[in-house]
C-alpha cells in the first residue's frame, strides 16, 4: 500500500474514532442557539453564526444571517416552543455536525406554525469558538416515524 493511501486511511480512522466525542463548548453553543431563538434574542445569536451562515427552511426557502436576525429582531418571526430530542453530535477535527429532531411552534408574519422537524446544523471552530455555518430542517411528514 503506498504511503499516501496509508496516511489517508489513518486520518479517516482517527476522524471516525473521534466523531462521537462530546465537546462541552459545542453542546453549550448549540443549546444557546435554541434558547436565544426562543427568546427572540437576535443580538445574542449574532456571535454564534458565521458571517456567511445560511439557513435552509423546511419549505426550501434560504435565509442569510442578516435577513434571519432582522426577521427575528423585528418580531415578524417568533418561536413559542423549541424542544430538541435525539440530538447527536459528531466532531471531525474543527468541524461538527449536530443532528436530531426539533419540535417547534411559533408565528411568522402573524401566521402560526408548528411541527416536528429533522435538523442538521454544521459548526466550525474559528479562533477557538464554535460558530454555525449552516442549518437545515426538513418537516417530518404525518404518519412517518421521524424518530427512527
Amino acid at each position: 500500500m503506498p504511503l499516501r493511501s496509508l496516511i489517508g486511511v489513518v486520518v479517516f480512522v482517527l476522524a471516525a474514532d473521534s466523531a462521537d466525542a462530546q465537546d462541552p463548548a459545542l453542546l453549550h453553543r448549540d443549546s444557546l442557539w435554541n434558547s436565544l431563538r426562543l427568546r427572540g434574542d437576535a443580538a445574542g445569536l449574532a456571535p454564534l453564526l458565521a458571517d456567511d451562515w445560511r439557513l435552509t427552511h423546511s419549505d426550501g426557502r434560504v435565509q442569510d444571517k442578516r435577513d434571519y436576525l432582522e426577521e427575528l429582531a423585528s418580531g415578524r418571526r417568533s418561536n413559542s416552543q423549541v424542544q430538541n430530542i435525539g440530538v447527536r453530535v459528531r466532531v471531525y477535527g474543527s468541524t461538527a455536525v449536530v443532528t436530531g429532531i426539533s419540535v417547534q411552534s411559533g408565528t411568522n408574519a402573524g401566521v402560526p406554525w408548528s411541527g416536528r422537524f429533522r435538523f442538521t446544523r454544521t459548526w466550525t471552530l474559528r479562533d477557538g469558538q464554535w460558530v454555525m455555518v449552516a442549518s437545515h430542517s426538513s418537516r417530518c411528514a404525518e404518519g412517518v416515524d421521524c424518530e427512527r
